[in-house]
Parts: C-alpha cells; structure tokens; sequence
C-alpha cells in the first residue's frame, strides 16, 4: 500500500513540474451549448506533497498494527480502537504496565471443568478428615493438659531446713500398754534421746489392753535410728509384745500430686500382728529427697524412701534381748525432682501443621497411585495399552 501511494505521489510531481504548453492554448473539446457560456480551462490542482517521514510514519504504524495481544486487551479496557491505540514503532507506551502482585501466588487455581471427581477420591477424602480431626484433637488434649518432667542431681534441696527431717509416725500396738510404749532417738552426730514426748500423743486401745502411738519429730540430716520400745518404761516387762501394724511414716512436708506415684508412705499399712509376739523388728529406710515444683514456679520439699524389713528374736550373754521396732535410715545423695509443664504454643502449631501436611500429602499419593492405576486397567481392558 505504501508503494503505491508514493508512485502515486511521484506522477503527480511529474505532471504538475512539466506541464504540457498546448494545455494551456488549447480550446475545449467539450461541446458548449449555446445558451451556456463556454467552461474555461482550468489546470490540475497540484497536490501537496506530503513529507516522506511523515509517510514512513504512518506506513510504519499501520505495518505495526496490530500490537501484541497484551496492548490491544488494554486498548479494548480504555475504549480505544484502530492502530491508534498503538505506540509507534521505535517509541514505547505513553502508560506503563502496572505490577501485578498475583504474580507471586504459587497456588494457582484451577477451575472445576478441568477436574475429574472419583469414588476413591472421595473416599480417601473423608477418611483422612477424620483422620486429621482424630489426631488434632490428641494434640489438643495433650496442649491442655500438664505433664510432669522427673529429673535427677546431686544436691541438697531444702538448705533452709537446718539439717533436720520432720517426721510422721502412727502406729498400733494393740498388745502393749501405753505406759510402756515410748520413742528413742538416735544418730551419728552424738543425739540419743529415750522417750522422746513431744508432739505425741498415745491412744489406748482394746480397753486399756493396747495402745496407738502418734509422733511428729525432727531428725538430722545424717545416719541414725528411731525405735518405739519400752526403753523408757520405769519397769520392763518380762515379755513385752511388739506385733505392730504401721498406719503412717513419712519424711518431709506432705505431698499428694495425681501424676506423681513415690514411695512416700511406703510402709503405710504394713502388718505385723501374726509375727512372734517376742521378735524385734527392724525397718531399713533409704531415704531419696524430693521437689516438687508446680507452673507457678512453687517448691514443695518432702522425701520418698525405700525400704527392707526383717525381724528376729535377739540374745546376749545375759539372756534374751527386750524386743523392739527399729527404724533404720540413711539419706541418698540424689535428689528427685519433679516439674509440672505444659506443652508451648509454638510446639502445638507445629504439630498441628505437620499434622495436615503430612496427611493430605499421603492422601494424595495414595489417591494418585489408585487413580493411575485405575486408567491403566482400563486401558488395558479396551486394548489400547500392550
């Protein structure tokens, strides 16, 4: 189309620079009537040239219309129409493309007509919600809940206690008369007291036949002994009876947590009423201190022991030993200590996460295997695969 006009821009040039002299002397050929005045002679109006540039211009804009698809959408948006709409060749958009922040969405999404719902997928669907829901709700309860964290060191716990160990003691004697029943203390560091009285008290039982004792005591931090006798009797008996059933022993501050299972009343009804009414008892403790912190940060100080018993009918030169209840104990040099906590938020978000993604990710590989398994049967069944 450009070549054309520019021979045609050519002629005209030629045409208006050379006109022919018998032009301008030669009559009409034309026939006038005769009540019409003859038509003049007139020239070829002479075009204006138009300017190549201007024409290379507008050749190169129509040559590059239309633009590429993005320019014409955005022509269409803002009304425009024609090759107008479009920049020139060699000039850039007057308006400039905005950002588009969609960019960054690595989810895109896919519209329905180009998924094929399954029966296996539907199934598999459901039993991993209920599965996800299950296990959602396990970590949940565990979140909620407190869980008590044991450990163990070497230290001496309760340094604010003095050295001592405060001391519970019930027992039943039901043999033997409570003026006789009376409580010896004893230990490493030089202490031997006979018939320690305070804080106790003495029950009779059986009409006077037999007799409960109760002792709260303090003893010190090292090996030693406590014994219930009748050491401190102003007359001993000839054959004192020192069967026995053991209600309570325990060391510390009392401690009673659901979650926590020690021995700390590990001779609590211990029986001894069918053993020899003769026999002395002796209890070997191993005393294990313990800390029990709760979530508001509080310490608790008791002491758990273990414990081995024997019993034995002991003679000397002189005869028979008077019988007694001996409780031997030494203390361990580990200390237990048990500490309430709950499960950090930052933890319970993790696993919930890990929860969902690791399931609908086996989901979907196990959906997945089915389903091309499943096209490749039938396939196979319609012969189109070998």
């Amino acid at each position: 189309m450009c070549t054309a006009l520019n021979l045609a821009v050519l002629l005209l040039r030629v045409v208006t620079s050379n006109p022919d002299p018998s032009t301008r002397s030669r009559p009409s050929i034309i026939p006038t009537p005769p009540h019409l005045p003859p038509l003049p002679v007139t020239r070829l109006r002479k075009l204006r040239p138009v300017p190549s540039a201007q024409w290379a211009e507008r050749c190169g804009a129509v040559t590059s219309w239309p633009c590429n698809r993005r320019q014409r959408g955005e022509s269409r948006a803002r009304g425009a129409a024609g090759p107008s709409a479009c920049p020139a060749p060699g000039t850039t958009s007057t308006s400039t493309m905005p950002f588009d922040f969609r960019r960054f969405d690595i989810y895109r999404k896919v519209p329905k007509d180009l998924t094929q719902p399954t029966y296996t997928g539907a199934i598999i669907s459901v039993c991993c919600c209920l599965f996800i829901l299950f296990l959602f709700l396990s970590e949940l309860t565990g979140f909620i809940a407190t869980e008590i964290v044991n450990e163990l060191y070497v230290d001496d716990p309760d340094k604010d206690s003095g050295g001592k160990i405060e001391v519970s003691l019930n027992i039943s004697l039901p043999n033997l008369h409570c003026e006789l029943v009376g409580l010896d203390i004893q230990d490493e560091m030089g202490r031997h007291e006979v018939g320690h009285i305070d804080n106790s008290m003495k029950i009779p039982l059986n009409n006077g036949d037999g007799c409960r004792f109760e002792g709260h005591f303090s003893i010190n931090k090292v090996p030693g002994n406590f014994h219930v006798s009748t050491h401190s009797a102003t007359a001993q008996p000839q054959n004192p009876d020192m069967t026995h059933v053991i209600h309570k022993l325990s060391f510390g501050d009392k401690l009673q947590v659901q979650n926590v299972h020690g021995a700390f009343n590990a001779l609590e009804g211990a029986d001894k009423l069918s053993s020899n009414p003769l026999a002395s008892h002796d209890y070997i403790l191993k005393i294990v201190p313990t800390v029990y912190e709760d979530m508001s940060g509080k310490q608790r100080y008791s002491y758990q022991y273990t414990v081995a018993n024997k019993e034995y009918v002991a003679y000397s030169h002189t005869g028979r030993i008077i019988p007694a209840i001996w409780f031997r104990y030494d203390l361990s040099p580990i200390t237990v200590k048990y500490t309430e906590r709950r499960q950090p938020l930052y933890r319970f978000i993790t696993s919930i996460c890990a929860i969902i993604g690791g399931t609908f990710t086996v989901a979907g590989i196990l959906d997945s295997c089915i389903f091309t398994a499943s096209e490749a049967w039938k396939k196979i069944q319609l012969g189109k695969m070998q």
